[in-house]
Order: structure tokens, then sequence, then C-alpha cells
């Protein structure tokens, strides 16, 4: 299959093992600095697959006709390249988050249906050996009545992580803490917890950071339609570095935790309908990936590949996408209109916030 990459940032190295590992023909690296795409194909030692470089993305659809395309640019850029490849009759897999709009997310599932393509939202913790077993109880009602679940993201970024790019941090390009930092987590909440949504209540602040446009703590009381309750806390304002990623599942047969760099371990494991497979679960989904994107990604595109040869479902489509997003545009819209917000939620943007902490 026909491979290509555009945008060779800081999250581009994982989209290249993946490719590399699922034997993806890679036929180009797009990047607006040229160098950027240079470095991966030496970093990873490709030299001899004569993968082209190009720095004008649409040139590069023109001449390659790739038939996956990963999109790993600024996070405002998502939805514009996105279209353009559909147009150009590409599958996809968009980093997080894939749209800054409703509007922008909404037109990228109309244009995919409309095409007959595949689009998967780059949600990779979904792959994790421990989300996958929490996922596994949720389906086999193991938990009985969902009780409440909650995310926290106790993280840390520092004024050298936004001086490395001029979009981090900005309304236009990025989010704060909970579109960038905290939106994976997020994902697995809503996911877990039955999806549907009725209320949202949030608070969010900028405490540390004045550099910045955004919030980088956020903090969210969720009602879901099934009587459930979720909690979300996500930060970047841990000191000196990065705590936990942990994701609590409470219901009223069971009790789980996924802790870790990023949820990719299990830490409690309790369930009325059979005690002893805690150790076996926790010593099977046990993970210690090197950074915070952990191993996900290389699972991500052998589902992509699988659901684009009609093998399998695909896990992660741009509808879950959307309602990730939809979830952090409604903690934001709460928080600066200080009151409950009732979902679905319409015509929302991260724009309609600027200048929320001047």
């Amino acid at each position: 299959m026909k491979y290509a990459l555009i945008g060779c940032g800081r999250i581009s190295c994982n989209h290249v093992v993946s490719a590399v590992n699922n034997n993806l023909e890679i036929a180009a690296f797009c990047d607006i600095e040229r160098n950027n795409a240079e470095d991966k194909i030496r970093k990873f030692d490709l030299q001899d697959r004569h993968i082209c470089i190009y720095t004008d993305y649409k040139e590069m659809l023109e001449r390659e006709k790739p038939e996956l395309v990963a999109v790993a640019t600024e996070s405002g850029k998502h939805a514009a390249i996105a279209l353009d490849c559909l147009d150009y009759g590409c599958n996809l897999i968009i980093e997080k988050p894939i749209a800054l709009s409703l509007d922008d997310a909404d037109a990228i599932i109309r244009k995919g249906r409309e095409k007959g393509l595949i689009i998967c939202a780059c949600h990779q913790n979904r792959f994790n050996k421990s989300i996958v077993e929490i996922r596994k109880a949720i389906e086999r009602n193991r938990f009985g009545k969902l009780l409440y679940g909650t995310a926290h993201i106790r993280w840390a970024r520092d004024h050298e992580y936004y001086d490395r790019a001029s979009w981090r941090g900005t309304w236009e390009q990025d989010g704060g803490a909970l579109m960038n930092q905290c939106i994976h987590n997020i994902d697995l909440l809503r996911w877990m917890m039955g999806d549907e949504i009725d209320t949202v209540f949030g608070m969010t602040d900028r405490l540390i950071h004045p550099y910045i446009e955004t919030e980088d703590l956020g903090i969210a009381i969720i009602k879901f339609r099934n009587g459930s309750y979720g909690i979300v806390e996500g930060t970047t304002d841990v000191y000196p570095k990065n705590l936990e990623e942990t994701l609590y599942i409470f219901g009223e047969k069971g009790t789980v935790k996924a802790g870790g760099q990023a949820v990719n371990i299990i830490e409690e494991w309790k369930f009325s309908d059979y005690f002893g497979d805690g150790e076996r679960v926790k010593e099977e989904c046990a993970e210690n990936p090197p950074n915070v994107y952990g191993f996900g990604h290389s699972k991500l595109y052998r589902n992509v590949i699988a659901a684009i040869s009609g093998r399998e479902k695909l896990v992660c489509d741009a509808q879950a996408g959307k309602r990730a997003l939809e979830l952090v545009l409604a903690i934001y819209k709460s928080a600066y209109e200080e009151r409950p917000i009732k979902l679905p939620l319409e015509n929302c943007s991260t724009m309609d916030f600027k200048g929320r902490f001047v």
C-alpha cells in the first residue's frame, strides 16, 4: 500500500516506525521545512527506499497518488489538509485532534463518506494492552452498572517546549492542555463510559504559562446519558516533570485503574464475577514505553490497513475523533460562559475562545 506522511515534526517518528513495521510502501515525506523530512530518512536509515521529499503537500498528492496518508502537522492545519487528501482519494490517519472546530470535523466525516474512504483519528492509546483489556471488560458487562470514571493527566510543559514551535498554545493552531496533552485520555473516558453525554460543566485557567494564549489547567464534571458520571483533570503545571496519566472506571461490580506514563499499565483490577485474574491481567498488560506516546501507533496502523482492505472494523474512526473534540470544546465553552453545557454541541471552535486569558 502506497503511503505518504505530511508533517515531520515531534510525533512523526511514531508514524515512520509504524509505516515501516507494517511494510507500507513509503512513497514520500512532506514538510514545509525540508530538513525535517531529510532528518527522518537519516534517523531511520531509509536512504535505500528512495523516498521523495516535498515541501508542498498538494504537489506530493498530485505526483505520488498515495493510497494512505498520515497528517501530522500542527493541529490547526489538520482539517484543510485532510479535506484535500480526501479529494485526491486518499485514506487517512489524522493526528489528534481531528480538527479544531466541529464544522471542520463534520466536513471531514461527510467527505469521507461521499468518497468511500477510511478516516482514522489517531488516538493510539486505544491500542494499549491495558485499554484493550478494559474495553473487553466493558463489552462483557463485567462492571455491571457503570457509576463513574475519571481521567487524570498530570504533566509538565515548560517555556522551552512552547518556544520550539510558535503554534503551540495558540487558539488558532493548537488549543491548550486539554486539547493537546489531554485529549487522548478524554477520548478513552468518553469511549468507556458509553460515549453519549448529557451535560458538561468545566473550569479552565492559565496559572503559570503567561506566554501562551490557552489554558494550562482544565477540570470538568460530565454527566453521561446512561446515568454515569465522568471527571476530567488535566494540566501541564506539574513540577518538575510528567507525573502520571491515569484512567479509573468504577462500576457496581468492578473497579479498574490504568496508570503509568500513558495509561499503559493496570494498577487495580477487581471484579465480583472472578477475583482470580487480577495478577494475570496486570502482568500481561504491563508496558514500559519510552515516552508518553506509548506503543499504540503501529497497532493503529495495522487496524487501518485491515479496515481499508475490509478485514477489520476501524477502531477509532472520524466520528470518534469528533466526539473527543466535542468534549474538549464543551469544557471550554462551559468555562467561558460559566454554566453547564448540554450536548450535542454545534458550531463551536477553539477560535471562539480567543482572548479568554488576556
